[in-house]
């Protein structure tokens, strides 16, 4: 069982949360692997196929083994049924498309971090008065920047991550952390279909690393 200071912790220190999800667990194994080769520590493996309980095993049997330090969490959890068998398996953290008041008390219960997806400040309200401190304000194409930097003054105390139209480039990944983020979810935008179908985790690898230094870098100059 991780602290889960460390986890709430490495999130802000990194600043970007990878997530995805493949039918093919040899595809999965490969992908963490490249990720995790460019100093990346914490993914989230996302609950959206046939596959996902397997390759989630094969994922946290793979880390155990070679990536101790890596935190793997489980996306997409919608019930306290799939809260407490992901938790039952090894995952670090949970995170949810919405709030979700039985995925809370199975996470507190497991004693594991839960980052609930929230669109509005009502939601985003309930989720913190459940206990929760980190939010996912999902889908940031449809929220943009803006909606942060309106609402980060009424929740102060809490961190958010940006998930969905989260873009590599400069100017967009600037624009969410000078709104207030805390980190930035990226899936297909990082780990692409080209990479995917070409086996091209050696390109995932040196895009993350890239990212990762522009996202140290924006950090330090919002500082």
């Amino acid at each position: 069982m991780r602290d889960k200071e460390i986890i709430y912790n490495r999130i802000k220190s990194e600043g970007i949360l990878p997530l995805f999800y493949h039918d093919d667990t040899e595809v999965c194994i490969a992908v963490t692997k490249a990720l995790f080769k460019a100093n990346i520590s914490i993914i989230e493996f996302t609950n959206r196929g046939k596959n996902a309980i397997k390759n989630l095993q094969a994922i946290i049997k793979e880390r155990d083994s070679l990536m101790p330090d890596l935190l793997i969490g489980i996306g997409t959890v919608t019930n306290a049924d799939e809260a407490n068998l992901f938790i039952e398996l090894g995952a670090d953290f949970l995170v949810s498309p919405f709030f979700d008041e039985s995925v809370n008390k199975a996470a507190v219960k497991g004693k594991v971090p839960y980052f609930p997806g929230c669109m509005t400040p009502r939601e985003i309200h309930l989720a913190t008065a459940a206990g929760c401190t980190t939010i996912k304000l999902f889908p940031g194409n449809v929220l943009g920047p803006a909606f942060v930097e309106a609402i980060r003054p009424l929740f102060n105390n809490i961190d958010f991550i940006v998930t969905g139209g989260v873009e590599t480039n400069q100017e967009n990944i600037a624009s969410w952390f000078q709104s207030g983020v805390s980190a930035v979810g990226l899936g297909s935008k990082l780990i692409t279909k080209n990479i995917l179908a070409n086996k091209d985790y050696n390109s995932l690898t040196e895009v993350a690393v890239s990212v990762k230094t522009l996202i140290n870098q924006i950090k330090n100059n919002n500082r």
